[in-house]
């Protein structure tokens, strides 16, 4: 595809965010900011908008924050980065240290959240995940770092679980991952100075490993094959695959089945396809590694800088860097470069796909590409 060839629509989005698209019933949900900090007249909004053609259905505003608290933030980053998660009944906006709440499918607000704010560094960044009837988050600020659970029917907070980090650097962005082990269900959510396993009922942390000095972590865990796959973020980014099983307390030392440290990424998460772990380095470099021995199969230059992370679709990985171009490379254990296609808009956000299309965000606007429906 191009910016003209099999792009089924093009919808303008109003204002900016970096949130992914989430779809569900022919309809596609995504955040966006408008307004601006210097006019003191920033709203956090949720939008909703049809598969189909790409018409805005409807455009709710959920927070109206104080300046002081939007201010802090990165160059690459948006007041509206965390995606939304969508549940049968709901959906949950996250906003970070501006708040979380509950929205029907109408786009009606059922609650708000403002409770767990902490100062934040470069803004906001990671979503939340649900489990049972628990709204999970992470909360690393410069002020305060934990992990804490809301009510999903209410909002009220039901756990919050303090990270005694010991990194310099105590700022991180990643996203949690609900896991079953061992007959329990698990969040497993990495911070600055290690990561940490808890569980998802009362918030106990039942497992951490360590990995030094490493912070703002910003992708998420990957479940697969029996491991769990976690970046250790800056500080010389290393990727760690842990074997959850019977974990208990500092398993930093017989836990972790390898290390791997080369191109791995700190913003983009990585993919595991059967398996094999595809990942991309923020400037550019796709490797591919054996996710039993973490033995390296490939490494190859795609080109510019990536924040996006890749997706799977039809035993193909989608890279998309931050100038909207697109490789598309074949999931093998040999290298192969199938495609390379290419928007020529800032694209952060990554993509998603359903129904044999592919949704990209780019700074102004959401495309579907392949046939129109």
């Amino acid at each position: 595809w191009s910016a003209e060839d099999n792009v089924a629509w093009r919808a303008e989005l109003p204002g900016n965010g970096w949130s992914s698209p989430a779809l569900r019933d022919d309809k596609i949900y995504l955040t966006a900011s408008t307004g601006s900090v210097d006019d003191e007249n920033v709203s956090l909004r949720v939008l909703c908008v049809d598969a189909n053609d790409g018409s805005l259905q409807w455009n709710v505003e959920v927070f109206a924050p104080a300046t002081d608290l939007a201010k802090q933030m990165h160059e690459k980053n948006s007041l509206a980065s965390p995606t939304l998660v969508l549940e049968a009944d709901q959906i949950i906006a996250h906003f970070g240290h501006l708040g979380t709440a509950s929205l029907n499918y109408d786009g009606d607000i059922e609650w708000r959240q403002q409770e767990l704010t902490y100062e934040p560094q470069h803004g906001n960044g990671g979503s939340p995940v649900v489990v049972d009837e628990h709204v999970i988050f992470s909360c690393d600020g410069l002020d305060r770092q934990e992990v804490a659970a809301l009510d999903r029917r209410s909002g009220k907070v039901v756990w919050r679980t303090p990270r005694d980090t010991q990194a310099q650097r105590t700022f991180s962005f990643s996203t949690p991952l609900a896991i079953e082990v061992d007959g329990r269900q698990l969040v497993v959510s990495p911070g600055s100075g290690y990561v940490g396993a808890y569980a998802a009922d009362d918030g106990q942390e039942i497992w951490r490993v360590g990995y030094g000095e490493g912070f703002s972590v910003v992708p998420r865990p990957v479940f697969a094959n029996g491991h769990v796959y976690v970046t250790s973020g800056f500080m010389r980014a290393t990727l760690l695959a842990i074997d959850p099983r019977h974990a208990e307390g500092d398993v930093t030392e017989n836990h972790v089945a390898w290390r791997h440290s080369r191109g791995v990424p700190t913003t983009p998460s990585i993919v595991v396809v059967d398996n094999l772990a595809f990942f991309v380095s923020d400037s550019g470099v796709a490797s591919c590694l054996d996710a039993t021995t973490g033995k390296s199969l490939w490494q190859e230059r795609l080109g510019g800088g990536f924040s996006a992370s890749p997706v799977v679709a039809e035993g193909r990985v989608y890279f998309t860097n931050e100038e909207g171009k697109t490789f598309v490379v074949n999931a093998a254990r040999d290298y192969e470069l199938l495609a390379e296609n290419e928007l020529g808009e800032r694209t952060l956000a990554s993509a998603a796909v359903a129904d044999g299309a592919l949704y990209l965000r780019t700074e102004k606007a959401l495309y579907r590409l392949g046939e129109r429906p």
